[in-house]
């Protein structure tokens, strides 16, 4: 992974290369921030400079992956007993050459284990211990990266912490984690903490506009929408069927939501609207989730004048988008994101789809009818 190759981030970007030219690396390093922000990425560019200042030949095995000195450790599901990252580098790997700002869910959906806990397990600490107590390959460093660190069980982090606390000679280790709160406060304060924010929206068009396929309309979209994510925008950018999808589900949602106070018996329509979206995958559904939060999002631009900002409306199907955005104001948007943010937490944490979707459904119905 080369720094040009990574969306953003310069000044961040400059100073990770200042330290290591002035020879100021820590042992032990934590990249917190979502991954679609570029968490791996960075660390993956880290790792390369590292190594390309010992040996400027061998560093570009980096880029394949296939660097005997660089090590991956990363969440699995037990496989034949065995919780080893090893079995699943193949498929890891193909992943990230395609794109390193993969997500768990995304990995999850390679994987084929919606269902199942992805975790770092006590076991893969144990031949990390082994891998590093052999002697470098290339004859310099040795580098680890754990991707989502914050997944490790909580056998896995405490054995980890006694290896973080006293590393083989020349080893740096780099962590990724979208956030601390899962993860042991002492392994939080061995290492240096790199925070990695969203990315800058004058970036992600910059980095977009290399597409000449996109129209300037649809580029604007895609970065209002992506939120400095450029995981997302990329899923954006091949969505086109998906936001048909989106939009006429939402529509549905609306003008049922709208019918329940006049007719209650539109509240089984409702239930049925949550049923079918509980059959997506999740990945889907927590995208839908986005999209809904944004429409919304417009809609209150719309309501208090602020036109210019409104990049997309809703017009399919005889959807009125100026009557329906005077419905959402000061009095009712906290609530009614606040709900979409709260189904997401459920969605991640595998909550009961059908229940989730009926219950934000019910609730949208009375925040509608709200007045300002």
């Amino acid at each position: 992974m080369n720094w040009e190759q990574i969306v953003g981030h310069q000044e961040l970007k400059n100073l990770l290369k200042d330290s290591i030219s002035n020879n100021r690396v820590s042992h032990a390093q934590l990249f917190v921030g979502k991954d679609g922000y570029g968490t791996l990425p960075l660390a993956m560019a880290f790792a390369k400079e590292i190594l390309r200042k010992e040996n400027e030949h061998s560093s570009s095995k980096v880029d394949h992956l296939n660097h005997l000195d660089l090590h991956f450790s990363f969440p699995v599901f037990k496989a034949n007993k065995s919780g080893l990252t090893a079995q699943f580098f193949d498929e890891f790997r193909e992943m990230m050459l395609e794109n390193p700002y993969s997500n768990n869910e995304d990995w999850s959906t390679i994987l084929e284990s919606e269902n199942k806990q992805l975790s770092i397990y006590v076991e893969e600490i144990d031949e990390i211990n082994k891998k590093f107590a052999l002697k470098s390959f290339e004859g310099g460093s040795k580098i680890l990266i754990v991707w989502q660190a914050d997944k490790m069980n909580t056998d896995a982090a405490n054995k980890f912490l006694k290896f973080l606390e006293e590393p083989p000679k020349n080893t740096y280790i780099i962590l990724t984690a979208s956030n601390t709160d899962f993860m042991l406060p002492t392994i939080i304060s061995r290492t240096q903490i790199v925070e990695i924010s969203s990315i800058k929206e004058d970036d992600l068009d910059q980095f977009l506009q290399n597409n000449k396929e996109i129209s300037t309309d649809r580029r604007r979209e895609i970065v209002f929408q992506a939120q400095g994510n450029w995981n997302t925008a990329q899923k954006l950018l091949q969505s086109e069927n998906t936001d048909s999808e989106f939009e006429d589900q939402f529509i549905m949602w609306v003008r049922e939501a709208f019918q329940v106070k006049k007719k209650p018996e539109f509240l089984k329509n409702i239930v049925l609207w949550g049923r079918r979206i509980s059959l997506w995958n999740k990945e889907k559904q927590m995208n839908f989730l986005e999209y809904c939060a944004e429409m919304f999002r417009l809609a209150l631009l719309q309501n208090y004048g602020n036109e210019s900002l409104v990049y997309k409306k809703i017009e399919a199907g005889g959807f009125k988008w100026e009557s329906f955005s005077k419905f959402i104001h000061g009095a009712n948007i906290e609530s009614i994101l606040e709900e979409i943010s709260t189904a997401n937490y459920h969605l991640e944490r595998n909550g009961n789809t059908k229940i989730i979707w009926t219950d934000l459904g019910i609730k949208l119905s009375r925040y509608l009818h709200k007045k300002p």
